[in-house]
């Protein structure tokens, strides 16, 4: 698969996650939350933002939702944040939706962090 942003040709796999990490903008981002029917919000962006540095900062963590109830927590001022709180920002799962949003490689993890 291939999606087309700005003139150039990105390649994804076949559920859509990007081959190249290094081809992933913030451009692209929008492109992707939009076939996924998201609009981007501030909030969304901090999830984003905080999975991509898991990823890139963190030897390749790719944190399941537990996890990111935890990170949001930090980042949003010790607001209480539930798993129902990423699922509506991103229902089909925050870890995997979140995570192609952001440009991540899909992630082969069962259960556990």
């Amino acid at each position: 698969m291939t999606l087309e942003v700005g003139g150039k040709t990105i390649a994804t796999t076949a559920t859509g996650f990007l081959e190249n990490t290094d081809d992933w903008s913030e451009e692209l981002a929008h492109v992707i939350a939009a076939e996924e029917g998201i609009e981007l919000t501030d909030r969304h962006w901090d999830v984003i933002h905080y999975l991509r540095d898991q990823y890139f900062n963190h030897a390749g963590a790719q944190p399941n939702t537990r996890t990111m109830v935890k990170g949001m927590q930090e980042i949003w001022s010790g607001e209480k944040v539930e798993a129902k709180t990423l699922y509506g920002l991103f229902p089909k799962d925050p870890s995997k939706q979140g995570g192609r949003i952001a440009g991540l490689p899909e992630s082969r993890r069962k259960g556990g962090y």
